[in-house]
């Protein structure tokens, strides 16, 4: 068969005239691609999918994600790793020219990151979204978008639901990810409409767990990395502002239920915990749970920093029958084992000892 010189729309063409592979929809096991495979939840996902008995095509240019993350699946035959920007057109390996479906991950999340190089991350939203979807058009492959809370900016609607045009500075320094993924969002629903491709679009709410970086700066990350090096926990403003705090493996089946939907429910769809704290709450919480002699330590907010932020998950408890279960406080107990591993640090179980006798510090956490 002479595949040489063909673009991948050509080969898939010329591979299902000659029956070499058949639609796997109809068998259990399905080739998908992850992008951002690597990061935070990237790598995840990819975890579960291997569970599920799939074959998973993780990409990654390896800026936020780690091959730590990943490392434990290198061994795995149905597990494929390759280090590449999805800014750049992706061109498939050959036993990944056949694909049922994609996860669209690929972005830094944290402000830190997004940040550092904006003009970088609003390519990666943009140019990132056009490569996937060039990708679902040929392959036929429902393409789903990590999209996020951030597109509703600094909202005046509380809690946020999915019918909120949001209230994002166009200009200011969060803008290169907040347009970035509102762009994206644009793009999808403009290659289902225009192309036929399947999509699926979900908005990320605040999430955490084990594999956050500890230098990402995001909330959770900072406060634990923080108080297990008895350090100021850094508050900004006068810490009243509220987020809502969703654990990575909730999340996780979440994503699962929405790439389950039928191709009518294409999103977007909220994805979090509706539980609010605000950040003093959040920072008592860890420092009980650390054992932790940190102080709190007050910063000037941030410029376009949120105010508050909540979900609506209506839809997805209507749609996908989702709505997440893990509490805060085991949430947070687990991704202190992480950190208390990752910096080679005494447990939690020791580190609780040392507050056995005030268990008042403990109150917060287990209101959720």
């Amino acid at each position: 068969m002479a595949l040489k010189n063909q673009s991948t729309a050509a080969q898939l063409d010329f591979l299902r005239k000659k029956n070499v592979f058949s639609r796997q929809e109809s068998f259990s096991v399905k080739s998908i691609l992850v992008t951002g495979g690597a990061g935070f939840l990237g790598s995840h996902l990819c975890d579960e999918l291997l569970s599920r008995g799939h074959r998973v095509l993780c990409l990654d240019n390896l800026s936020t994600g780690s091959l730590r993350n990943i490392e434990h699946n290198l061994g795995n035959d149905n597990f494929h790793f390759m280090e590449h920007d999805v800014v750049d057109p992706i061109n498939l390996p050959f036993n990944f020219l056949s694909l049922d479906q994609i996860y669209n991950l690929a972005c830094p999340a944290s402000p830190v990151h997004y940040q550092s190089d904006p003009i970088k991350t609003t390519k990666t939203c943009v140019h990132g979204a056009i490569n996937v979807l060039e990708l679902g058009r040929e392959t036929g492959a429902v393409v789903f978008q990590a999209s996020t809370s951030e597109v509703y900016g600094d909202p005046v609607q509380h809690p946020q639901r999915e019918s909120y045009f949001g209230n994002v500075n166009t200009i200011g320094p969060r803008a290169c990810y907040d347009e970035g993924k509102r762009t994206a969002e644009s793009l999808f629903f403009d290659y289902n409409r225009y192309h036929g491709v399947r999509i699926k679009v979900v908005r990320i709410f605040n999430t955490y767990g084990p594999r956050m970086a500890r230098d990402d700066g995001r909330v959770v990350s900072n406060f634990v990395v923080q108080a297990l090096q008895n350090q100021d926990i850094t508050l900004y403003g006068d810490g009243s502002q509220t987020r809502s705090f969703c654990y990575v493996d909730d999340l996780i089946m979440g994503f699962l239920a929405m790439m389950e939907t039928p191709d009518t429910v294409l999103g977007p769809i909220n994805l979090g915990n509706p539980g609010e704290f605000d950040m003093n709450e959040l920072a008592t919480a860890i420092i009980g749970l650390t054992g932790s002699r940190s102080k709190l330590h007050y910063r000037e907010l941030p410029k376009d920093d949120p105010k508050m932020r909540r979900p609506d998950i209506t839809r997805a408890v209507n749609l996908l029958q989702w709505q997440p279960r893990i509490k805060l406080d085991a949430g947070l107990a687990r991704t202190i084992e992480y950190f208390c591993e990752d910096l080679a640090l005494p447990t939690i179980e020791q580190n609780q000892a040392v507050v056995a006798e005030e268990p008042e510090l403990l109150n917060v956490a287990h209101a959720n």
